[in-house]
């Protein structure tokens, strides 16, 4: 039986991408500058992923530090899951992700991937270089669009975004590269829930990754993502359906959240 866990916590990751017209270069800037409310160095989210009534994994997603990669500041994040001991036997998972993201314009210089589950195994990493739009892998080099994100970076650019205005239904058109191409996603404002995890009780506003033909993630059934409805924007909760099931992964614990965290009751 197999549980498909990289598509769900990628899925974590993957919304929110970049949308090169809505932001725009400043005059001299050669960069674009956005504003970040919601995360900086020190944050560490603490999940449960459940199979059913099982707590299958142990989910980490953290910003350890900040340090200087291509001669700008950025944040190191890194996204890690493990399966607990006692559901090593049925499937073995020992993923770890990492990325620098640029401080100031929250697009992504170097993204690294180690995937461990049951017998499967990739090592990948790439670097960015949107001075010449080009993505250098360890499978090959690329051409890119300027601003294009990895799954992890993706995610955290889509805690910077204000949905206050958005109605149910509306969507937004997101761009990722992996491997060795750029796909489309689109990202659909479902609407707002207070739901109650361990970590708390979180009033909270739901995006649903809408997967197309031919893309990086297939899914039987819905991906659906609660972040908290504040600056902050952390992830409260994740449910994606699965052939017999689903698997959620719930907020435990948090610490060092920069961003006002005023949802919480």
């Amino acid at each position: 039986m197999t549980l498909n866990w990289n598509k769900l916590f990628i899925t974590l990751c993957i919304i929110g991408i970049t949308i090169q017209a809505m932001y725009p270069l400043g005059p001299g800037d050669e960069f674009r500058k956005l504003e970040n409310k919601a995360f900086r160095p020190g944050e560490k989210l603490t999940f449960d992923v459940k199979y059913g009534f099982v707590t299958a994994g142990i989910a980490y997603m953290t910003v350890p530090r900040a340090r200087k990669i291509s001669a700008r500041d950025a944040y190191q994040v890194t996204f890690e899951v493990n399966s607990v001991s006692s559901f090593d036997w049925i499937f073995k998972v020992r993923d770890k992700y990492e990325t620098y993201i640029d401080a100031d314009g929250l697009f992504p210089w170097r993204f690294e991937q180690h995937v461990r589950e049951g017998s499967y195994s990739r090592d990948f990493s790439a670097f960015f270089d949107h001075r010449k739009m080009k993505a250098k892998t360890s499978e090959g080099d690329y051409t890119i669009p300027k601003y294009v994100n990895d799954v992890v970076s993706a995610f955290y650019l889509v805690r910077t975004m204000d949905f206050s205005k958005s109605k149910p239904g509306d969507r937004v058109k997101l761009y990722n590269f992996f491997k060795d191409k750029v796909y489309d996603l689109d990202v659909k404002y479902v609407g707002k829930e207070r739901i109650k995890v361990s970590a708390g009780t979180f009033d909270c506003i739901i995006v649903e990754p809408m997967v197309l033909e031919g893309g990086l993630f297939k899914s039987d059934g819905n991906i659906l993502i609660w972040l908290s409805n504040d600056d902050a924007k952390i992830p409260v909760k994740v449910k994606t359906k699965i052939v017999i099931g689903s698997i959620d992964a719930e907020l435990t614990a948090f610490e060092g959240v920069f961003g006002k965290l005023s949802s919480k009751k």
